[in-house]
């Protein structure tokens, strides 16, 4: 059986700020949110002392706020999450990017977000070539992949999780708390060892240290609501494999997960008030940021209301160049359905030819 301490996810469903700078510009560590009732101050308070130093959970800043992760660099990029129907995308995407002599990997950070969390690790890890043949693979024989990772039936604990992930109707943290503790009671382990087996065919070496330095991955504590970002650096302190952290972004609600990072149990890093983690690099001169919808329109995996463009307008307004590119997807598209792979492959690589020239003059 697989444990939620063991549980990697399932992969497949992976302007430089100065001191006259009107922005602020750094982002801090975050802090549970004070809640109303005594017991939960303290239980608030008990957590801070004891996780503050794990140096994971950052704050999601409400205005247009310069990142210190991303003050100094020049090109960024961002992906967003969506299921193994976006992971698949991905693959399709950079592998036509790359036949028009486009290289990504000269990005000089990468947040990755559930699928982004996959595809942008295997980028920049040297692993891309064979997450690619791998997706190509379970394109041709979808009820393979469906073998290796089953998905039973939801159970009741799990429709909680699931239908509370969808009924919510902001991102507060009391919202982001109220799915973590029905994700962290969600009784997924029948969905376990066949999942289990295919993340680590999925992630290879990666399942130990942190290969890709530029790579940072999202998830959300699901017990205090907190943002969490993991880099090279603090998964060393806290000893998080970059597999562990991509799994950690990709583990939805009432399906997979939560997964441990550190001392915490998080689950998708969708599960925010940000869409995709775009404020982490606000400041770099020029970000490329991909998404799979606006964030409040077509196929998604939350009830959480998004909007891309007011995250885009928020790099903008401290000076970061910004190239937006939505994949889209086609209506009433299962983004978890195996059947999907393929022709999301197809559609990725197809977008390439489109967008590749404009990423060449963009980061020229």
């Amino acid at each position: 059986m697989l444990s939620r301490r063991n549980l990697f996810g399932l992969t497949a469903g992976l302007a430089a700020a100065s001191v006259a700078n009107p922005f602020t510009h750094a982002v801090r560590a975050a802090e549970t949110e004070v809640p109303s009732t005594e017991a939960a101050r303290l239980a608030a308070s008990i957590s801070d002392r004891l996780f503050d130093g794990d140096g994971l959970a950052r704050t999601v800043p409400d205005t247009p706020t310069v990142s210190d992760f991303a003050r100094s660099l020049d090109r960024t990029l961002v992906l967003g999450g969506g299921g193994e129907y976006y992971v698949a995308w991905y693959c399709g995407f950079f592998h036509g990017l790359m036949e028009h002599g486009v290289d990504l990997t000269v990005a000089e950070m990468v947040v990755g977000t559930s699928a982004g969390s996959y595809a942008g690790s295997s980028l920049l890890s040297g692993r891309f070539g064979q997450l690619r043949t791998e997706f190509e693979f379970f394109g041709h024989f979808p009820s393979l992949f469906a073998k290796m990772a089953p998905v039973s039936a939801p159970n009741a604990s799990q429709k909680r999780a699931q239908e509370i992930n969808f009924s919510v109707k902001d991102g507060s943290p009391d919202s982001i708390r109220a799915i973590g503790h029905a994700a962290l009671a969600a009784d997924n382990h029948l969905n376990g060892d066949g999942v289990e087996r295919l993340a680590w065919l999925l992630t290879g070496d990666s399942r130990k240290g942190w290969p890709a330095a530029k790579m940072f991955t999202t998830a959300n504590d699901c017990y205090t609501g907190e943002r969490i970002v993991v880099h090279q650096d603090v998964a060393k302190r806290n000893g998080i494999p970059l597999a562990h952290a991509a799994a950690a972004s990709s583990s939805l609600p009432g399906v997979i997960g939560p997964t441990q990072l550190g001392q915490r149990f998080c689950m998708d890093g969708g599960i925010s008030k940000t869409w995709a983690h775009t404020d982490l690099v606000a400041g770099s001169k020029r970000a490329i940021v991909i998404t799979l919808t606006n964030g409040y329109e077509g196929s998604l995996l939350s009830g959480i209301p998004h909007d891309i463009h007011k995250e885009v307008a928020a790099l903008e307004a401290v000076g970061t160049k910004a190239m937006l590119i939505i994949a889209g997807t086609p209506p009433g598209v299962n983004l978890l359905d195996p059947k999907q792979i393929a022709p999301a492959l197809r559609a990725g690589y197809e977008r390439a030819a489109t967008e590749a020239p404009k990423i060449k003059t963009f980061w020229a």
